[in-house]
């Protein structure tokens, strides 16, 4: 972990709200793995002790990109930032997602959810995991203006299931309706799979309950209220089978069948 003066590179609106944002970080960059999150110190919040965490989208030569959505003070304030700018970042910091697969892996994102699961996807292609070569990305939310990044994670080669409350784009419904059809054909085929999912709590219970029911392994990237970034402050506790965890620490990414919901 280090605490860099990170120069910004691009920022830009993607449209609904959602913005991405790339910075030089090259330590921070050399260092990073998918699930694992940064902490900003927001320039026009210098005042304010508390840094804003966000995942880590994607990072490799020297960069690091973010994806975010503006939902408060903070994001809010982080929108004014411009090309040249420095922004404090301190990271990488968490427990991220493992980087082997036992059969195909399937990615499962809500709304800007999707951010850990492209570095992922990536990081997953460079290193020839799964074995038969597998990614399915499962994409929800509520339109077509909530999917982020499909054209980032087709170009990798990943299949794109999307599906949308109103029926815009993809099935509609909830992302556990194409989810499900797909774990019907692989339990049918006898093959073994692996979730990673990263989103909102509903989702993500609903997620882990298909792992554990299937006996298969899932891992799940838990969003807290993380204060501190760094363990100190215990504002992003998750219960787990071994107790309450901090998710800044020990996770956010967990275990599908550690947690308590």
């Amino acid at each position: 972990m280090v605490d860099e003066v990170c120069k910004v590179i691009e920022h830009e609106d993607i449209g609904s709200g959602y913005r991405r944002i790339l910075f030089d970080a090259p330590s921070i960059a050399a260092a990073a793995q998918p699930g694992q999150f940064v902490h900003l110190r927001v320039p026009a919040l210098e005042a304010s002790a508390l840094r804003r965490p966000f995942s880590i989208f994607n990072a490799g030569d020297g960069r690091l990109e973010l994806l975010y959505k503006t939902v408060g003070r903070g994001t809010a304030a982080l929108n004014v930032v411009s090309p040249g700018d420095e922004v404090h970042v301190m990271g990488p910091l968490g427990h991220g997602f493992p980087l082997k697969c036992d059969g195909p892996a399937l990615l499962v994102g809500g709304g800007f959810g999707v951010a850990p699961l492209y570095f992922l996807a990536r990081r997953l292609k460079e290193l020839g995991q799964p074995n038969d070569g597998a990614i399915v990305l499962f994409v929800g939310g509520r339109t077509n203006a909530d999917l982020l990044a499909l054209d980032r994670f087709e170009a990798l080669g990943v299949d794109v299931r999307a599906a949308t409350n109103d029926g815009s784009f993809g099935v509609k419904g909830l992302v556990t309706d194409p989810l499900d059809d797909e774990l019907i054909r692989l339990r049918g085929a006898g093959r073994k799979f692996e979730i990673f999912a990263c989103g909102p709590d509903p989702m993500l219970k609903a997620v882990a309950m298909r792992a554990t029911g299937t006996g298969m392994k899932g891992w799940i990237s838990m969003d807290r209220h993380m204060v501190c970034g760094v363990g100190a402050c215990y504002a992003c506790i998750q219960r787990t089978v071994r107790g309450n965890s901090r998710c800044c620490i020990e996770g956010p990414v967990f275990a599908a069948a550690d947690l308590v919901w």
